[in-house]
């Protein structure tokens, strides 16, 4: 009697059903950084290693963010605030690696070097 009481508390299949899903995603995201550890030494071209690695982390960041940051089970507003602010923050990093790209962006201590080998006279 008490198997048959304990076997119909409510909720306790849904939290094995849960339990189970972060396993399996686990399994998963570890199976996805292993491929992604394998491919790094791969001899192929650079920017197809890159795109992979991309698209790989990309299914890692998603599955993380809508599972175990509980972002599937929010309302859509707070889904949207997230890529909102995703989409700021890869501006800004895409912002800042142009920036510091530029020809501007070398140390003075660069230039003035390189201006005396040029120009002994501003030395």
């Amino acid at each position: 009697m008490s198997d048959h009481a304990a076997s119909t508390v409510p909720g306790a299949h849904a939290e094995e059903n849960k339990f189970q899903i972060y396993v399996q995603i686990a399994m998963l995201l570890a199976v996805i950084t292993g491929v992604e550890i394998a491919v790094i030494g791969l001899p192929f071209a650079k920017w197809l290693l890159v795109t992979v690695l991309v698209v790989l982390s990309t299914v890692k960041f998603m599955y993380v963010i809508f599972y175990f940051m509980h972002l599937r089970w929010d309302k859509a507003f707070c889904t949207i605030l997230f890529f909102i602010g995703l989409t700021i923050a890869g501006a800004t990093m895409y912002g800042l690696i142009r920036l510091f790209d530029a020809p501007e962006s070398v140390p003075l201590s660069s230039v003035a070097a390189a201006a005396a080998d040029v120009r002994p006279d501003l030395a």
